[in-house]
């Protein structure tokens, strides 16, 4: 007795995709993809948190008050979701900053970045968590003005 045949996927939009990806289009439509899926994770956490609202999520900011570099990250995207803008770029304009980049990366962003020394990637990366760290723990009033 032979085994049943297993059920026949169809491969035609992964190919498309992927001819589509490497066309000169590519990166327009890569931006576009990846900016509907962050819409709509801003738009389902907005949804979420006018049902439930977890408070802090941020475990040092919960258990010390001290506020992290990422925090009011949630917050853009919630604020986002509802079409605060401001409001999404006081929580943390690290965050939104770091997300543009990663949503226009398709364009060119993502091979200038890769094609950096990892020293100097890893200063960028440890010079944009001390100032957002700095920016949260003044937005929590822990640093005069």
């Amino acid at each position: 007795m032979s085994a049943p045949a297993p059920p026949s996927v169809n491969t035609a939009p992964v190919r498309w995709w992927s001819r589509a990806a490497g066309s000169r289009y590519g990166g327009p439509l890569q931006v576009l993809v990846r900016a509907a899926g962050a819409a709509a994770a801003a738009l389902a956490v907005s949804r979420l948190h006018r049902a439930h609202d977890p408070g802090a999520l941020c475990l040092l900011r919960r258990f010390t008050g001290v506020p992290c570099p990422a925090c009011g990250s949630t917050t853009v995207f919630i604020e986002a979701g509802q079409g605060h803008w401001t409001a999404a770029l006081t929580a943390n304009p690290f965050t939104v900053v770091i997300g543009l980049c990663l949503l226009l990366a398709p364009l060119g962003l993502g091979r200038h970045w890769w094609s950096a020394p990892v020293r100097r990637r890893n200063a960028l990366i440890g010079t944009v968590a001390a100032l957002s760290w700095c920016w949260q723990l003044h937005r929590y009033g822990f640093l005069l003005s």
